[in-house]
């Protein structure tokens, strides 16, 4: 029976604590925020996946005062463009001490704040903790700058992740945190709970090279919640939503027709038909830039306050030549203009912002405005991330997001709404193991056994 037991104990994969006791809390914490800190700061190496609005920046933020005091060196937090200046803000709001913003890699601050893009600045050595905030965008970065990352946070003796969409297009999107922290291998992942996927037809299956093994399921979530903690409102947590309540989100969508035959590969389409292959998609897309731009126009005039969504160059161009009081973000931007827009958008100084969800789509709080107009693309991460910069905890008005294509895109909808669902699954299926592991498992094999009387001796 020993033997046994050592076989089963070598089979599971868990999540050690790697972790300290916390020693540094806020006053003016929700309760919920201050349960997640103390849950992430035991753990040592943990992925805290919280919702838009919950507090994911405070959160961060009393993890990396707890280490300082632990480790007595500074704690390093890498984020996307721009989000820098909201973690500055949001210390001073809350009395936290020493937190500076580092373009350079020099410091004097004992909780460091830089760009992604700036991490190679940065001497490791100087760190024995790392907070990587709004994570889930590292896959969206050149593979130089995602490297980077990984190879630094494997340095690091204590780890952390955030973000509120853990895995915004499949489930295997899980296994690059798990190695990040430490722990299961994303190929080792791969073997133990997935295998290939044969439907890449469906709106489910688009895009989608793995699926998990059904009899794998819930041994899978009960090990990516052995590492992680999520939450989508307090009350998954156990706690009151009283003061979480968002107002109605209204999502519209605007079918524009395309008139003009598709041209592919040098061939006229006979059909005007719903673009099915990508190269189909992207040639519809490029064929309905203008009609759909006036349309997007025609939206945001109705608004005072309005965010222009685009993901083609041409779109971004055709939408700033309609609408001259819009002003334009665009990728070329040294770093300092990027945050010199954004933070005037954010104080209100404009009105009217065109961008795409590559560039603004993480971690920025703009609940001053409450309408979007967007020209969606496949991506469910990035079109769940720009509608929760408007909608999310601390909005008061009710918010509209204007969703624009041709009448041949309608796939993109369909994936969108099929990723949409299998996210808001892996919410529920990451709560309801929150309290469950290996070792709860495990207790079944300790209990004694009587036999039956006819195998008695």
């Amino acid at each position: 029976m020993e033997d046994y037991q050592k076989f089963i104990e070598a089979k599971r994969h868990r999540a050690s604590d790697h972790g300290i006791k916390p020693v540094f809390s806020v006053p003016g914490m929700f309760d919920f925020q201050q349960y997640v800190a103390e849950y992430a700061i035991q753990k040592g190496r943990c992925a805290t996946y919280l919702d838009t609005g919950l507090g994911k920046t405070l959160i961060e933020l009393v993890i990396a005062a707890n280490y300082v005091r632990h480790t007595n060196k500074p704690v390093l937090i890498p984020t996307p463009l721009s989000v820098a200046f909201q973690f500055i803000k949001e210390a001073e709001k809350f009395g936290i001490d020493d937190v500076e913003y580092s373009r350079d890699g020099n410091f004097t601050g004992k909780i460091i704040i830089c760009n992604y893009e700036r991490l190679h600045y940065f001497n490791p050595a100087d760190f024995d903790c790392i907070i990587c905030d709004e994570s889930s965008c590292l896959k969206d970065f050149k593979a130089a700058t995602t490297a980077n990352v990984f190879g630094l946070m494997r340095k690091m003796q204590y780890r952390f992740l955030a973000t509120a969409t853990p895995s915004p297009n499949d489930y295997v999107e899980l296994g690059t945190s798990s190695e990040a922290l430490g722990y299961l291998g994303h190929m080792d992942m791969l073997t133990k709970f997935f295998t290939n996927n044969a439907d890449t037809i469906s709106p489910n299956g688009i895009g989608v090279k793995w699926r998990l093994k059904g009899h794998a399921t819930e041994a899978f979530f009960q090990w990516v919640s052995g590492w992680s903690i999520s939450a989508r409102k307090p009350s998954d947590l156990g706690f009151s939503d009283e003061r979480h309540i968002l107002p109605a989100l209204i999502e519209n969508d605007h079918i524009v027709t395309n008139d003009a035959p598709l041209v592919i590969n040098g061939q006229f389409s006979m059909f005007n038909q719903v673009a099915r292959t990508m190269p189909e998609i992207h040639a519809e897309r490029k064929a309905t830039i203008e009609k759909r731009a006036e349309k997007a126009v025609e939206l945001g005039s109705a608004h005072e306050c309005t965010v222009y969504w685009c993901n083609l160059n041409e779109e971004a161009e055709t939408v700033a030549r309609l609408d001259r009081s819009a002003v334009e973000i665009r990728g070329g931007m040294s770093i300092g203009k990027k945050e010199e827009i954004l933070k005037a958008f954010a104080d209100g100084q404009i009105k009217k912002l065109i961008t795409k969800p590559k560039i603004t789509a993480w971690g920025l709080n703009w609940q001053h405005c409450n309408h979007a107009v967007t020209f969606p693309g496949f991506s469910f991460e990035q079109y769940y991330q720009l509608v929760r910069r408007f909608y999310r905890f601390g909005q008061t008005r009710e918010v509209t997001i204007d969703r624009v294509i041709s009448d041949g895109q309608v796939r993109i909808l369909q994936a969108i709404e099929a990723k949409a669902e299998k996210a808001s699954n892996l919410f529920s299926m990451l709560n309801a193991n929150l309290n469950k592991s290996y070792d709860v498992q495990k207790r079944a094999f300790d209990q004694t056994i009587n036999l039956p009387s006819f195998l008695q001796k």
